[in-house]
């Protein structure tokens, strides 16, 4: 990972310079290689996750030369009061310029199997936490006139799985919520996008039985015959963050290998 963040350093550095960015699930499979990638941009970052060994390797993998603007936060999203007061405390003095609603649960069983406390940590998680991240940082974002808030949707909203029924509904949520949050923040310069993953090999993938056979049934969907890299959602992260992208918003961005072109 130290070598991959080293190549992209080159190209990237400066470009979210004095940048704050808030970003949940950041150190896991997709979140990793964007947060260091990040750090390399030149941005603070504060690094929410709740999987200590994750956290551990996030922090093990960052260059000594950028680990003083990494911000650990191990926390569970669930906690909603507790999520307020560590957001409070990190816009106290100072506005955040970004946040990347990235952390999900993924569980996988027929929707009848799922209870209503299931049903309900999954929108918590994936829907609820983002609320509460994006009302935090939306005062500091309009006083200053700019922001730049990305929601991690899912290339299933295609409808082409089945038991993950809460999963999609949660991400449904978070794709309505773009286009809401880009039509009422607009006026206030800060722009709302949407990035939706293909599938890439994450842990989320542990969940399919036939590891072999379910990378075949990915790259036939695939116009693009390799799998996706993290650094692939990194670039694009990049990109949604930076001034480049000011005319961009509202738009929900897939990241498939042209899985989905509609």
């Amino acid at each position: 990972m130290k070598r991959e963040t080293a190549m992209v350093a080159s190209t990237i550095q400066g470009i979210l310079a004095g940048r704050r960015v808030l970003y949940t699930g950041a150190a896991g499979g997709l979140g990793h290689q964007t947060t260091l990638e990040m750090l390399a941009a030149g941005a603070e970052v504060f690094a929410i996750d709740r999987d200590h060994s994750k956290n551990e390797r996030l922090m093990a993998d960052t260059p000594p030369e950028l680990a003083d603007r990494l911000r650990l936060v191990e926390m569970d999203l669930t906690d909603g009061p507790a999520l307020e007061a560590k957001l409070a405390e990190i816009t106290q003095n100072a506005p955040l310029d970004v946040v990347i609603n990235n952390a999900a649960i993924y569980p996988s069983k027929p929707f009848e199997d799922y209870s209503m406390e299931e049903l309900r940590l999954v929108h918590q998680v994936n829907v609820e936490a983002a609320l509460i991240c994006t009302k935090a940082a939306l005062a500091g974002m309009r006083d200053q006139g700019w922001g730049r808030i990305i929601n991690v949707t899912s290339i299933t909203l295609t409808g082409g799985w089945e038991n993950l029924a809460p999963y999609v509904q949660s991400k449904g949520s978070l794709l309505g919520l773009t286009r809401a949050w880009a039509r009422e923040f607009g006026k206030w310069g800060i722009t709302c996008n949407a990035i939706a993953p293909g599938a890439f090999p994450t842990d989320a993938e542990r969940i399919h039985p036939d590891p072999e056979g379910y990378k075949k049934f990915v790259l036939d969907h695939q116009a693009v015959k390799r799998r996706g890299t993290p650094h692939d959602i990194a670039a694009t992260v990049l990109f949604l963050t930076s001034d480049g992208a000011g005319f961009i918003t509202g738009q929900n961005i897939a990241v498939d290998g042209g899985w989905n072109m509609s």
